[in-house]
């Protein structure tokens, strides 16, 4: 099959399956797939949204412990109504109600059509969705303002009977009381004091009936309002939408003084426990939100991440690196103990900053990261990359549901020859252990099971597998033997049901030893994407350049493994078509925001590394190396490398870098711009020219999450250098105009090695075999 057919055949299993993998054929061996280098990886999209709905009957599983769905690729005997599981070849009864079953009548689930299916349980979820606020006060008005606007907006876009609460904090921390209606009421917390759950839940009468003193018995036969004491705090929508706009209409800045050279007090820390203490009791393993709105850092109590004198500065990526932090670690491990916490009952956290400065992502990132949570960094609150961000959580389906999915969790089954070694993406280990586990660890590992609770369709996690089997396949039976996955996806669908997401993936087993098929099965954009993964994992732990150093031994393994080239020639050197641009993947990954910090805050690099961890090939791609075109008179708009030959004086190029969408204009076009060219007459076509990027910019935005940051600026401008920097410095200032490089090109002030420079050494240090 040639290399069309091949990347045809993936698309299809990325349309049908939500899952593009880095091998597409398995080695059949240990030690051939050692030998692979990029791991086995299957970057798999648990909620891609589908044309089929959900069925409505409960699933047929295999006996336990398996408990496998029954699939297209288990073997079934319709006159005796059995079934054989393919990942632990027990045998298993039809249920009775598949006694029809025979060639006419053949249900969904056996049919390749439906590798994934989504099955509607009749488990109903214990509670309605909650969503809880937990908004910062100490905010200039207008942001403030905008935030209030944002909220009361978004209760619109809330399902009626979804519960809602509000805590509010600066100096203190205060939980509405949404259930009184006479006038405003709140539970006060102090800031600057650190509350068990135990004393949480008592100073909000949370506590079992049982264990609240001085009640007076029911009177037999005097049926009680069945109310749980949550619901002073956790009301529908519709009964108090009312109350609650009043409230947040009311809400005013933080009455505490503040001197000029203080900054505010925030109680972040505090306000956190008491809305996480106020779910836990009543409301463990059901799905739940609670979105952090921070305007600020931290300076109070508990998960302090600054003091609150001016002076002192919020830590920055030097100061770590020196170990120079007064309150990083403490900080880190508080919001770490909360969000295992979190995790553990089923519910999500949401953080969005709204400030110039850092507000502490980098401490309390965990929080988003273990439970699904957004991510969301901007400068204000009244931004429009806020809003619209904001309003596109709440995405509804055709039937006016919200496509997110609560309390998920996510279980992986393999056939024998495969392992998972582990997982890497927002979620935490559930520690099961299962004869599909494996015995190395990639990501978060030694489990097939992890809590995800956050899904939204567009979320992905990256999978990670080795081979268990020591000598080659089994005599060939009738045709290739294949190894299969199974994803099992359960969680609360907002319309209150539970679901469960099925999807059984095989890929055959290579043949004899040195198959071609493995290498013809390489799927170059996926596997830059999970090493990507792999390499920002490293990242949180291991040093920089230690680092960039696994990154740079994994490409030159591959290529000395896969290249074709006669030893110690780098003339010779030459990859097949499917393994060409892995190379300029990963010199493009190397000098990413990802793996380099120089010129990010702290807490821009946690929102980096937050989002490539959750998003698909395509859109991760876009993260690794930005895609741009250039447009001029005369010709259509065309994609050009991401070079700095490509900036030319006649030329607009857009850039996208994913995070950011950006629109240079070259210098003569900056120029008669600056003239006003475009306003006069028998200039239209230049008008129609600046216009073009400016629409294209507008459709890549348009389904873009988080929004982008939008930057339009000319050559020689100061906001240039999103671009410079991501540009391949083909011409720097030490390369002169020499060696075939137009005069005009851009030169770049970077001692960064260029990509030319980056494939000789690879080139040699391939050949030669020093790894």
């Amino acid at each position: 099959m040639d290399m069309e057919q091949l990347k045809d055949q993936w698309v299809v299993a990325e349309e049908q399956d939500g899952v593009r993998l880095s091998w597409n054929v398995f080695p059949s061996n240990r030690l051939e797939s050692s030998r692979l280098v990029v791991p086995i990886g299957v970057l798999y999209t648990p909620l891609k949204e589908k044309e089929q709905p959900p069925v409505q009957y409960e699933p047929v599983t295999c006996k336990a412990p398996c408990r496998a769905v029954l699939n297209p690729y288990c073997q079934v005997d319709s006159r005796a109504k059995l079934w054989i599981c393919p990942f632990c070849l027990q045998r298993n009864q039809l249920p009775p109600h598949y006694k029809d079953i025979g060639p006419n009548s053949w249900p969904l689930e056996l049919s390749p059509a439906f590798s994934t299916i989504e099955y509607k349980l009749a488990r109903p979820a214990p509670a309605p969705p909650i969503f809880l606020f937990v908004v910062d006060t100490c905010q200039e008005e207008d942001s403030l303002k905008a935030l209030k606007d944002s909220l009361i907006m978004s209760l619109s876009l809330l399902p009626p009977h979804a519960l809602v609460g509000l805590i509010t904090y600066g100096t203190m921390a205060h939980v509405h009381e949404l259930g009184y209606t006479e006038c405003a009421k709140s539970y006060v917390f102090r800031g600057n004091k650190e509350y068990s759950a135990k004393q949480v839940q008592e100073m909000l009468g949370l506590l079992a009936a049982g264990l609240r003193p001085q009640q007076a018995p029911m009177a037999p036969g005097r049926p009680q309002p069945h109310m749980p004491p949550s619901s002073r705090f956790l009301l529908p929508v519709q009964q108090c939408e009312f109350q609650l706009t009043n409230v947040l209409e009311q809400l005013q800045k933080d009455p505490w003084p503040v001197a000029n050279d203080k900054r505010p007090l925030r109680c972040t820390g505090v306000a956190l426990s008491v809305a996480v203490g106020l779910l836990e009791t009543s409301f463990a393993n059901t799905g739940a939100r609670i979105m952090l709105f921070a305007g600020g850092p931290g300076t109070e109590g508990p998960g302090i991440v600054v003091g609150p004198e001016l002076r002192e500065p919020i830590r920055s990526h030097h100061d770590i690196e020196r170990d120079n932090i007064k309150y990083h670690k403490k900080a880190t491990k508080f919001y770490e103990n909360m969000a295992r916490r979190t995790a553990h009952n089923g519910h999500i956290i949401d953080i969005f900053a709204g400030c110039l400065d850092q507000v502490g992502l980098l401490e309390m990132k965990s929080l988003a990261n273990s439970t699904g949570g957004h991510m969301i960094l901007t400068d204000s609150f009244t931004s429009s990359m806020f809003r619209q961000s904001f309003v596109k959580i709440f995405d509804k389906d055709t039937a006016d549901n919200l496509l997110m999915g609560f309390n998920a969790s996510l279980e992986v089954l393999t056939t024998k020859e495969l392992k998972v070694t582990g997982l890497i993406g927002h979620a935490v280990s559930m520690n099961k252990k299962s004869t599909s586990v494996g015995e190395t660890e990639c990501g978060i590992g030694n489990t097939c099971s992890w809590k995800m609770c956050g899904l939204s369709p567009t979320t992905s996690v990256a999978t990670y597998f080795e081979i268990a089997s020591q000598a080659g396949p089994a005599q060939q039976q009738q045709g290739p033997q294949k190894g299969l996955i199974q994803y099992l996806t359960y969680y609360q669908h907002s319309s209150g049901q539970f679901h469960l997401r099925v999807t059984t993936i095989g890929r055959d087993l290579s043949g004899p030893t040195g198959d071609p098929s493995i290498a013809h099965s390489f799927d170059q954009e996926t596997a830059a994407v999970l090493m990507a993964r792999i390499a920002v994992f490293k990242a949180e732990v291991d040093d920089g350049p230690d680092v960039l150093r696994w990154v740079d031994r994994m490409l030159i393994r591959l290529c000395s493994r896969f290249a074709d080239y006669r030893k110690d020639d780098p003339t010779s050197f030459r990859l097949e078509k499917n393994f060409t641009l892995y190379p300029q993947f990963v010199f493009h990954l190397r000098r990413s925001q990802f793996l380099q910090v120089f010129n990010n805050s702290p807490d821009e690099t946690a929102f980096y590394r937050h989002v490539i961890n959750r998003e698909d090939v395509g859109n991760s791609l876009i993260m690794i190396q930005p895609t741009l075109d250039t447009y001029t008179f005369d010709e259509p708009p065309r994609p050009v490398l991401l070079d700095s030959t490509s900036i030319q004086p006649n030329h607009i190029l857009l850039l996208d870098t994913f995070f950011h969408i950006l629109i240079f204009h070259g210098e003569t076009i900056a120029e008669w711009k600056k003239v006003g060219y475009q306003d006069q007459e028998g200039y239209e076509n230049f008008k129609e020219l600046l216009e073009l990027p400016k629409e294209d910019a507008r459709e890549l935005i348009a389904d873009r999450f988080p929004l982008p940051r939008f930057i339009v600026c000319d050559a020689g401008g100061s906001q240039a250098r999103f671009l410079l920097s991501k540009l391949n410095p083909s011409t720097t200032h030490t390369s002169g105009g020499y060696g075939g490089v137009p005069q005009n090109a851009q030169t770049i002030f970077t001692d960064d090695v260029s990509l030319q420079t980056f494939m000789e050494h690879l080139m040699k240090l391939a050949v030669t075999g020093t790894n």
